[in-house]
Order: structure tokens, then C-alpha cells, then sequence
């Protein structure tokens, strides 16, 4: 995953960059996208995707609550955002800066569904690909429409109970655990309040409204297959959904950040949701309250 959300500067627009490209920050922006995108094509090609077939489809829109759909959308949009605010920096004017970052995001989410066409166990996924679109989609109709992003995609973590019971699929660490134990995943569409509502200037522009979505009880795909602990007893788990409300911040919009300099950058890196109280849903547990951190469920 790469930087995301945290746009623009409110609702007066983007910040005016100054006329004409800087050719230092625009060659070190076009020979960074391309060293990490070679990069991580290289290191995916010999990790994850190592045993080859030939290219194939595959219906994965029923698996894991579709929580990797809102995670290849989430990607896809912090792709675009993170490469416009870059190129912005280097000088790069409005539009084109929109449509390099779509470009780059498309390029980026298109090769990792070649390669899960062509790697065992996956397949090229129309679902993934109509999840990145909408990212990107999300990202670039803002941006043309209303020059800022008033609705980011940001993304949270908190480490679940599950991949013990399947360690190769959910992961044996916390970084890989990151990756693929989805239910250790939220993500989260957060509103810039100053910019979506008509509050007076008084109002902090750094304050965001989040709405997150996440899955859990979840050791399979479609199902969880069957599970025996150490005394022969059977372990089952409800798969159930999750839904969020909760404060964030634009940091992007604080004091000090907002208009200066380092404002782009800052957008273009801030990706994680920051940890606050949360109010989460579900049909297991009716409402609960979380006074911090989202609990190790």
C-alpha cells in the first residue's frame, strides 16, 4: 500500500503552486514512481506470486466479506492521491497532475491483477478491477469536479485472534499479517466536515467524520473450514460485518501544515486512520463503544 488521503487545503481550494515545473522535484518524482514500481513488481513476482500458470480468470466477489474489495479500492485511491500531490509539489499544473496520478494508479493495480492472473490459487478478478476503478474514480472525480477531496479512503489495523489458526493464509507476522488478515482491516471513507457542511470560519479545518467498514470471524475466503484444537474439540467462528463511526484528523489541515510548503507532502502521506473513539455496529454484539483502540476481536 502506498501514501493516500488527506487532501487538498479545505474548502477554499488547493493551495496555488507556483507557476512552472521545478525540474529537480519532477525528475526525482518521475525516477521514484519508477524505481518503486519496479520494485515492487520485482519483489511481488518473486514472493508472492512464485508458482506460474497459464492466465486465467477468477470470481472472488463473494470471498471475505468483500473486504479486499474495499481494500484494492482504498489502494487504488491512495496511489492517485499520493502521485497527484507529488506532482503537484514538482510544479506539474491541475489536470495533468489528476490524470498522472490515475494513470500511475491504473498502471500499478493493473500489473498485480496480471500477475494474480497468471499465479496459482488466484486469478484475474473483473470484482478487483472494478474496486480500483472506483478508487481511482473516487479520487479523480473530486479533483476535476471540485479542485480538493472532500471524502478520502484511509486505512486501519489492529492485530485479530485468527491467523494462528491459519498462519499461511493470515500470516506468521505482523507485517504480513497487515497484508492478508482481513480481519485485522478496516477502511474507512472520511468526510472533511468543513468542507462537505456550511460551518462558519471558526470551525477546525483539520476536523474529519469517519464511517468504516470491516469483517471478522473470517479463516476462509468463502467459508471457514473445520478446525480441531489440541483437545479434539471443533473451534467455530461467526463470520459477521462490522461498521464504524468515529472523529479523525486532516493533518494536512493543522496549523502550521495548512498553506505552508509541506502541506502536499503531508496529504500525500497521510494514508492510516489515526486512532479515536469509535462507535461500532454489529449483529452480533448490537453497539459498542471504543474508547481508544478497536478491540482485539
Amino acid at each position: 500500500m502506498l501514501p493516500g488521503p488527506g487532501a487538498g487545503s479545505g474548502p477554499a481550494g488547493p493551495e496555488p503552486v507556483p507557476a512552472g515545473i521545478n525540474q529537480g522535484r519532477f525528475i526525482g518524482v518521475m525516477i521514484g514512481t519508477a524505481v518503486v514500481y519496479t520494485l515492487t513488481s520485482y519483489l511481488l513476482g518473486k514472493t508472492w506470486y512464485t508458482k506460474r500458470v497459464p492466465f486465467h480468470s477468477f470470481n472472488d466477489n463473494g470471498e471475505w466479506l468483500q473486504m479486499d474489495k474495499f481494500g484494492h479500492a482504498t489502494t487504488a485511491y491512495a496511489i492517485s492521491r499520493g502521485e497527484y500531490e507529488l506532482f503537484r509539489w514538482s510544479g506539474v499544473n491541475e489536470r495533468a497532475s489528476a490524470l498522472t496520478g490515475g494513470l500511475v494508479a491504473l498502471l500499478y493495480q493493473t500489473t498485480i491483477e496480471l500477475f494474480d492472473g497468471r499465479s496459482e490459487g488466484w486469478g484475474f478478478s473483473k470484482g478487483d478491477m472494478v474496486a480500483n476503478l472506483s478508487g481511482i474514480g473516487l479520487f479523480m472525480g473530486q479533483q476535476y469536479g471540485f479542485g480538493e477531496q472532500k471524502v478520502s479512503l484511509r486505512y486501519g489495523w489492529r492485530q485479530s485472534i485468527y491467523p494462528p489458526y491459519r498462519p499461511n493464509l493470515l500470516g506468521k507476522s505482523i507485517g504480513t499479517q497487515m497484508l492478508k488478515d482481513y480481519n485485522g482491516q478496516q477502511y474507512w471513507l472520511s468526510l472533511n466536515i468543513a468542507s462537505v457542511l456550511p460551518v462558519g470560519p471558526s470551525f477546525p479545518r483539520w476536523l474529519n467524520l469517519d464511517l468504516g467498514y470491516s469483517g471478522s470471524g473470517m479463516t476462509g475466503g468463502h467459508a471457514n473450514p473445520p478446525y480441531v484444537d489440541a483437545d479434539g474439540k471443533e473451534v467455530k467462528f461467526t463470520r459477521y460485518r462490522q461498521f464504524y463511526v468515529s472523529p479523525d484528523v486532516s493533518l494536512a489541515h493543522l496549523p502550521g501544515i495548512s498553506g505552508s510548503g509541506a502541506q502536499a507532502l503531508v496529504s500525500a502521506g497521510q494514508f492510516f486512520k489515526i486512532p479515536a473513539p469509535s462507535l461500532e455496529y454489529n449483529h452480533l454484539s448490537g453497539l459498542r463503544l471504543h474508547p481508544l483502540v478497536l478491540p482485539k476481536d
